[in-house]
């Protein structure tokens, strides 16, 4: 009798360590209420942001950002973006705030690192500000387009059935592309390359808002300076 007590002892207490066991491993690896993992995934630049970089776009995107992985947050930022310039322009102000398309998050990273395709609606005098940092180099493309070795920025105005009195009053977008910490040298084909970037994440912008005539962006990046 006193063996086979304390075979059951031993079974029970091996029962319970088995579940502290997996209590730890929940606690590590996944939500304890969802059950799902809280692992962060890391993708290169061609499946980042849902895929929005094609294949030679995202060697690109790596070579200015000097990264190769970046954090999978998903595809949920086109929505974000369509969101927040619908709430601004009905919202009657000049401008308002945006969201981000696309957050480049480097594996490793710390802050400043990575880099963000982001759109906010622009006020009128905006566009005809003559200012520009060192560097800066314009385009032809858009409203006013202009791009330097740590980014990009593009203006568009959007005629939009989806957006009740845009037919006499645009809504307008502005479409940003930053680098944070990146070895990429300033060059014409760094600048060229940010521009590009931004003009693909525009792109889905204006077609998912229903643009007329894609905002006037090209199907291809127009790279020609101004």
């Amino acid at each position: 009798m006193r063996i086979v007590g304390l075979a059951r002892a031993g079974r029970l207490t091996a029962a319970v360590g088995l579940v502290v066991a997996g209590a730890g491993l929940v606690a590590c690896g996944s939500d304890a209420e969802t059950g799902k993992s809280t692992e962060k995934t890391f993708v290169g630049a061609d499946k980042v942001c849902g895929g929005l970089f094609d294949a030679s776009l995202a060697k690109k995107v790596e070579a200015v950002t000097a990264d190769s992985e970046f954090f999978d947050k998903g595809a949920g930022g086109l929505e974000d973006v369509v969101e927040a310039l619908t709430r601004g322009y009905e919202s009657g102000r000049s401008s308002a705030t945006g969201a981000d398309l696309c957050e480049l998050s480097p594996k490793g990273g710390g802050a400043g690192d990575g880099a963000s395709v982001t759109f906010s609606m622009y006020a009128p005098q905006d566009v005809k500000d003559p200012r520009a940092g060192s560097g800066t180099v314009f385009y032809t493309m858009g409203k006013r387009s202009e791009a330097r070795g740590t980014g990009a920025s593009l203006y568009l105005e959007c005629v939009s059935p989806r957006l009740k009195g845009s037919e006499t009053k645009p809504l307008r977008v502005y479409g940003s592309f930053t680098v944070g910490e990146s070895d990429a040298p300033d060059t014409p084909e760094t600048r060229d390359a940010n521009l590009e970037i931004l003009h693909t994440g525009a792109l889905s912008v204006v077609k998912e808002l229903g643009c007329e005539n894609n905002a006037g962006l090209p199907g291809t990046p127009d790279l020609t300076p101004k």
